[in-house]
């Protein structure tokens, strides 16, 4: 079985979505409703290729902003992102990547090398992969049970 990396496995041609954390709450929803995406990333100066700082997130959202009586218009990414968050580099593995995610209850990780963003992993993409190497292995597997070299008729019978 192959092990599956998060680049170029899981992410590929991504194009991040980057906010500065001098960016407003509402820029950062209305980012996330025209990309349909559940995350951005915070990097210092709103672009790729700026060290990360944080990620803003749905839950970010519900609990920081909305569950605290903020004003989206009028807060800050800054005031309510997640800071420093965990990342993942590319090299990870798949599999290690979603049990890491599992384990700390994480549904976005932005994948990082050299301090700088190059994707955004979302368990979602993470159980696609899970789910699509279960489907191979059992289709492997059947092809050994019950494939042309190993099935019951080709068994030839030699005297004793």
């Amino acid at each position: 079985m192959p092990q599956r990396r998060l680049v170029p496995d899981v992410v590929h041609d991504q194009d991040v979505a980057t906010l500065s954390p001098l960016d407003l709450v509402m820029t950062a929803v209305k980012r996330m409703v025209d990309r349909d995406i559940s995350a951005v990333i915070v990097t210092a100066d709103g672009t790729v290729a700026s060290p990360i700082v944080g990620i803003f997130t749905e839950r970010d959202l519900t609990a920081r902003v909305v569950g605290s009586g903020r004003e989206p218009g009028q807060t800050h990414l800054s005031e309510v992102m997640t800071r420093n968050p965990d990342t993942l580099p590319p090299g990870a593995q798949a599999l290690v990547a979603l049990q890491f995610m599992r384990k700390r209850h994480y549904r976005h990780l932005p994948v990082v090398e050299d301090d700088h963003v190059v994707g955004m992993v979302s368990i979602r993409d993470l159980f696609a992969v899970a789910t699509e190497q279960l489907v191979q292995d059992v289709h492997e597997c059947e092809a050994i049970v019950f494939g042309s070299g190993y099935s019951v008729d080709t068994i030839v019978d030699r005297p004793h």
